[in-house]
């Protein structure tokens, strides 16, 4: 894994729910998400907007968040084409429930 380089502070009207951690990021993600693109879903992940995963999983998330467990967000690498949160056109990122790292990863490199 690597560092991601860069990271845009949020602004002050923007709510962080839990902690991030350090960022990392797989050799697919790099290759495969530009740096504006992550940092954008970046900020949607730490402000709770889970991006494309199912129901379910939103209610996970959400209860991950309270009780300190894995959070997981599904969001597509270019916005312009679908994705099913999981397989083609899709990245994750997750941050690990002692919110010491939040990871950058294609679904296949999970």
């Amino acid at each position: 894994m690597y560092y991601t380089p860069a990271y845009a502070a949020p602004t002050s009207n923007e709510e962080i729910v839990f902690p991030l951690g350090r960022f990392v990021a797989t050799p697919g993600a790099i290759a495969e998400v530009s740096l504006p693109q992550m940092l954008h879903c970046l900020r949607r992940h730490m402000q709770g907007d889970w991006g494309c995963v199912c129901a379910e999983d939103v209610e996970v998330n959400n209860a991950a968040v309270r009780a300190g467990e894995r959070i997981l967000s599904a969001y597509p690498i270019d916005e312009n084409k679908p994705s099913k949160g999981y397989g083609e056109n899709t990245f994750w990122i997750i941050t690990e429930a002692d919110r010491s790292v939040t990871t950058f990863l294609l679904p296949d490199e999970y």
